[in-house]
């Protein structure tokens, strides 16, 4: 009786990590609206009443198991707020094309939403592994920059409301294919 109530207990811790984790949807071309923008960025309390930076919470019969606390408690909301979006660059440029400005121009517009107007953004720029740790860095970094610089320069997004930020290649959203264009995008988060 015993080995089979371990059994069923292993079993349960392990689908846990599985619980709640969806796979993030990166926004790309028309899907890449007002109103997705505004929905994603918004944070949301979280149902189970945890306390302030902790994750979501997930229960079973009898164990109640509490997800990490956010970085730093009071960093980032409740429930981290995101969007990634598609938005794609030149090899070794930061430059943004016109389709990303096209989609940009949709993003100034939802961060000036009443209903995002209090919160500031943190801008990540992602990096496939093409190019080697140092290079994919400075190269993420300048496109957080230029996605910050045009979000501040055309659509007058007050600057100490972003935060670029490059993470180089080290958060793959596709990792069974690293050369994928979602592992080349940018993601805003909601800061409190």
């Amino acid at each position: 009786m015993k080995s089979a109530k371990h059994a069923v207990a292993m079993m349960v811790l392990a689908c846990l990590p599985l619980v709640g984790q969806a796979q993030e949807r990166v926004l790309r071309g028309s899907d890449i609206t007002e109103s997705a923008l505004i929905e994603a960025l918004t944070p949301h309390a979280d149902p189970e009443g945890a306390s302030p930076g902790a994750g979501p919470s997930v229960r079973t019969r009898s164990i109640k198991v509490m997800r990490e606390p956010a970085e730093q408690p009071g960093s980032q909301v409740a429930k981290k707020a995101q969007a990634s979006l598609l938005i794609t660059f030149e090899t070794n440029s930061a430059e943004l094309r016109d389709e990303a400005k096209h989609s940009l121009d949709v993003v100034g517009k939802a961060l000036q939403a009443d209903s995002l107007a209090k919160f500031n953004f943190a801008i990540e720029g992602h990096a496939d592994p093409r190019g080697g740790d140092d290079l994919n860095y400075r190269l993420s970094q300048a496109r957080a920059e230029s996605v910050m610089n045009y979000l501040v320069g055309t659509h007058g997004i007050n600057r100490g409301r972003l935060k670029a930020e490059g993470k180089g290649s080290s958060e793959l959203l596709n990792v069974d294919d690293p050369t994928a264009p979602e592992n080349r995008r940018v993601t805003i988060t909601t800061l409190k």
